[in-house]
């Protein structure tokens, strides 16, 4: 697995500080309780320069699950979506990806976080295709794991927090142990759920299922934009329970996410799907995704934030 690119600068509580001095103390509450939100963001390099994807949603996603777990972010939308504009102006990248972290720093010693400072970092680094060279053209061979995702009401699948990856571990660990790059989750009740990071899509008879938001999986943001990037191409789409031998049966499979942006799956347990490479549908929805976040056709939907642009707006405020 690739390992990170270290960059120059990292904004910390509004302040840019050195890569090696944005660290923590060893006993701060997220480090012992899991208790950080996180985001995932790509910024693209397009003809304008670099593009941030969804930069807004991404924030309010972040802030949504601090609010959830009553952690009080001291920064606003707009002074976060300006910082990581910053933060890739200031790096020199013209792609990279940005992770977002609101922690729970040095207090307390027990469970109950109060008296651990609230302290956000956004980090940036160049990365690839998450699922190696090659992934989004050929597919990967994915299985479906013996570990389930979480039930409702227990931890909050809607939150996007460190703790909540524990089971995603777990999961991508054993697909990679038995030889698979990726793996398929189940919900408590059998239903298909999620990847170990990914929203699920299958293609059966020229239509589109994904799982409904059920409180046992992510409200991805690529989902969402995949759902109306389908819509767009007049693909007909549903949201409703997927039975696992659906999986079997499919005609396509893809998985969706920032980091796995859209990968073709070209087999489920060693059950090859189609033609065993990326189907007609997943190859029509990828293209068009790609090209609107690469700038190459335009963003009607107004999910790009230009860099320069907003930096250029902000100086002259």
């Amino acid at each position: 697995m690739a390992k990170i690119t270290e960059t120059e600068w990292i904004w910390r509580d509004g302040e840019f500080v050195r890569w090696a001095d944005a660290t923590v103390h060893v006993l701060s509450h997220s480090l012992q309780f899991g208790s950080s939100a996180f985001e995932g963001i790509r910024c693209y390099s397009t003809p304008r320069g670099p593009a941030i994807f969804r930069l807004e949603d991404h924030i309010q996603r972040l802030l949504d699950s601090c609010k959830i777990y009553r952690m009080e972010v001291k920064y606003s939308l707009d002074e976060l979506v300006a910082a990581s504009c910053e933060l890739v102006d200031r790096n020199g990248v013209d792609s990279c990806y940005i992770r977002p972290m609101v922690l729970r720093g040095y207090g307390a010693s027990g469970m109950v976080p109060f008296d651990s400072p609230v302290e956000v970092y956004l980090p940036c680094w160049p990365w690839g295709a998450y699922l190696g060279e090659g992934a989004l053209e050929n597919g990967v061979d994915a299985c479906v794991s013996t570990w389930h995702r979480v039930a409702p009401n227990t931890i909050p699948a809607m939150a996007k927090m460190a703790g909540n990856y524990l089971g995603s571990q777990l999961i991508k660990m054993e697909a990679l142990r038995n030889g698979f790059a990726e793996a398929i989750a189940l919900s408590p009740n059998g239903m298909v759920s999620e990847g170990s990071g990914q929203n699920v899509f299958v293609v059966h008879k020229g239509t589109l299922y994904t799982p409904t938001i059920n409180g046992t999986l992510l409200h991805g943001i690529t989902r969402n934009a995949i759902l109306t990037v389908a819509r767009d191409l007049e693909i007909p789409v549903r949201e409703q329970p997927v039975p696992r031998e659906m999986l079997y049966g499919a005609d396509e499979i893809f998985l969706t996410g920032t980091a796995s942006e859209v990968t073709p799956v070209r087999s489920i347990d060693r059950i090859t799907l189609g033609n065993g490479k990326r189907g007609p549908i997943t190859t029509q929805i990828q293209q068009r995704f790609l090209d609107i976040v690469r700038g190459v056709t335009d963003d009607t939907n107004g999910w790009l934030t230009y860099v320069r642009a907003e930096r250029a707006a902000k100086q002259s405020a």
